[in-house]
């Protein structure tokens, strides 16, 4: 079944069984002019809403001064706004010293709420707060872990020896990948799938 475009879409639980890049929800909701976050289970979320009758509109951001305040001491209650927080090294240097971690990476949870704080505008998110998102003590935005469903796809596709019949088996992967991302299939890859649209890899030229 391939996928309808989204104005005939009648509900939300049809569109759940497609496949749909961020990107184009991001272009939905844009299109309908809907609020537009950065992650994708958020932005299902406004998709979800409007479904129900509900319009999730754009926040409107108060003005601000351009002199920002240059914050030159870190500590827990420092606003992550106001610090002009990055994930650069002066804050991979305070959140070492905080946690005593010598190699301190930030998590991907930590990148996921830093990326909405920032699109929220909300000052009142704190560097201590971070640290907690770092220990699982809050939760503010998750990272999204279906962006990973296409990496997981090429990687299975690889794996298995049949799929060596494919002089280029990343193309391979990523034609079979946009069948089962336009259809309502389960998005993952198997043997089974494969076999169902083998023929028509071949057909496109992608054996060898």
């Amino acid at each position: 079944m391939e996928r309808p475009d989204f104005d005939s879409i009648k509900d939300y639980e049809e569109f759940c069984r497609y496949y749909w890049y961020r990107d184009e929800l991001i272009r939905i909701c844009k299109g309908l002019g809907l609020k537009a976050p950065s992650g994708k289970i958020e932005l299902y979320k406004v998709i979800e809403a409007y479904f129900a009758g509900e319009k999730i509109l754009p926040e409107k951001r108060p003005s601000r001064s351009k002199k920002k305040a240059s914050v030159t001491e870190l500590t827990l209650d420092t606003g992550l706004i106001a610090c002009g927080f990055t994930f650069g090294n002066r804050f991979r240097e305070f959140f070492s010293k905080q946690t005593g971690e010598e190699r301190f990476k930030f998590n991907v949870d930590m990148v996921a709420t830093a990326k909405a704080v920032k699109e929220s505008g909300d000052e009142s998110f704190t560097l201590g707060d971070l640290l907690d998102v770092y220990y699982g003590k809050r939760t503010y935005a998750k990272y999204d872990k279906s962006a990973l469903q296409w990496n997981a796809f090429v990687k299975a596709f690889c794996a298995d020896e049949a799929t060596k019949v494919f002089k280029d088996r990343l193309k391979a992967a990523a034609a079979l990948w946009k069948i089962v991302r336009e259809s309502d299939k389960k998005k993952e890859y198997s043997r089974e799938l494969f076999e169902e649209y083998k023929e028509s890899l071949e057909k496109a030229g992608e054996q060898t």
